[in-house]
């Protein structure tokens, strides 16, 4: 999803990458004012209703024929068992903790990212990344840090709120492990391809789960659901055009504006301020992920440099 050449536009590609998150807040919105209801219920509705947007996002691009087409059905199904899975722990833990503790939580998802490419695939990681890292998972546990002062004295257990931070961290590490199979496969498949392959494998996962227990919903509860499917495809299509339009190095910090809007919808919708941990850990997980983002962009300058046999500057 880099940008295309000749297409370069950065101030549209940040402007469609704040659009993406703003829209990806109010998908969470829509599910946490749903209720607790089962995960599995949760990412059937999120999946199959984000399906008719990018359909009509990809007949408009005149795609829609090749919208399904893989050499690697496989892979696209194993990244979709991942995906669900840690769709399924996120929206469990949207469902038992205040909005921005839930969007921050899952900012670890970059941090896991870093930690598996190395371990697993063997990818140099050096200093300054494994400090970021650090850095970061410790702004986590500062927001995590009042859920997780309960589990001596078991409060955290009874108000649900303690299981939903181990469901968000799980969640995070679950969706890097997504993300790393992603990368496997936009090496032969196309962003749409990718794209409806794992709304159709969420959506048929989430609907195995009816016979589990799925609860009776009523007619607000099922425009919550089927605005936050909607609202998930139509985000995912504006952060596809935004990487057409700039670098990923450009657009990805921006990701990031996803923790103040939280904040703001969380208070204003949900009537839930802010904490001192929240304002004080979300910083910190903010400045590492920008410093990953950071960073692995002057790699990249200097490996292009490296493959150009230009001098550094």
């Amino acid at each position: 999803m880099n940008a295309l050449h000749g297409h370069a536009n950065p101030l549209v590609g940040i402007g469609l990458k704040i659009a993406s998150v703003s829209v990806f807040v109010g998908m969470s919105a829509f599910l946490k004012a749903a209720g607790q209801l089962p995960a599995g219920q949760l990412v059937f509705f999120r999946s199959f209703f984000a399906i008719l947007p990018v359909l009509i996002y990809l007949a408009y691009r005149g795609d829609l024929r090749m919208a399904v087409y893989t050499k690697r059905p496989m892979g696209h199904v194993m990244r979709g068992v991942i995906g669900v899975s840690a769709m399924g722990l996120s929206f469990f833990a949207l469902t038992r903790l205040p909005l921005p503790e839930a969007v921050t939580i899952n900012y670890a998802q970059p941090l896991f990212v870093v930690m598996f490419s190395a371990l697993f695939l063997g990818e140099a990681v050096r200093f300054y990344r494994w400090s970021a890292v650090v850095v970061g998972l410790i702004g986590v546990v500062i927001v995590s840090w009042p859920n997780l002062s309960m589990l001596g004295s078991g409060s955290g257990m009874e108000s649900g709120e303690l299981a939903g931070v181990v469901a968000a961290f799980c969640a995070a590490a679950m969706a890097a492990v997504a993300m790393l199979q992603v990368r496997s496969l936009v090496q032969t498949e196309k962003s749409a391809v990718i794209v409806i392959w794992f709304s159709i494998t969420a959506s048929v996962f989430g609907l195995l789960t009816l016979p589990f227990g799925w609860r009776a919903i009523d007619t607000w509860q099922t425009i919550f659901l089927v605005s936050a499917g909607f609202c998930g495809g139509i985000a995912q299509i504006l952060m596809t055009e935004a990487y057409r339009h700039a670098e990923a190095s450009t657009v990805a910090p921006f990701e990031y504006t996803s923790i103040i809007l939280a904040i703001a919808v969380g208070y204003v919708a949900f009537g839930e301020p802010p904490t001192p941990y929240v304002i004080l850990g979300g910083a910190i997980v903010v400045a590492a992920g920008i410093f990953i983002v950071w960073r692995e962009r002057q790699l990249g300058i200097e490996r292009r440099r490296a493959k150009n046999n230009v001098p550094p500057q």
